[in-house]
């Protein structure tokens, strides 16, 4: 049975028959109609995946690119490629990051796999 047929042959059973017997009891009001269509579990599965997995991978997309935004000239960051270096300077689409001393990488912005926090002077004891 399609998704699309079950789709169907739940608004045919929610529709209040014309000539339906006494004796017959449908169900009342919509929350009991979805209740006995078993379209409960679905429903709950796609709000399960909607806050477990969809909602905070859109945070933390937004979250990257704000930090990415706020880059500035010594700012320690890895690239997707896991290459760790200092930005050098910042241009439109891409940055320069220096790996070593007189070596310096032209990457992507969307190569920036995380920024690393600054550390304080005071843990380096």
């Amino acid at each position: 049975m399609t998704a699309f047929t079950a789709f169907l042959t739940f608004l045919a059973d929610a529709a209040p028959a014309a000539g339906a017997p006494a004796g017959t009891t449908a169900p009342k009001n919509f929350l009991e109609q979805i209740v006995s269509s078993g379209m409960v579990m679905p429903l709950a599965l796609v709000v399960m995946f909607y806050f477990l997995l969809i909602r905070p991978q859109q945070r933390q997309r937004k979250e990257m690119a704000v930090r990415i935004a706020a880059l500035q000239p010594g700012t320690r960051v890895v690239t997707a490629a896991g290459i760790h270096g200092l930005v050098q300077s910042i241009k439109e689409r891409t940055v320069v990051i220096k790996v070593a001393e007189g070596t310096a990488i032209e990457f992507e912005k969307s190569a920036i796999a995380s920024v690393q926090p600054k550390e304080s002077g005071d843990s380096k004891k």
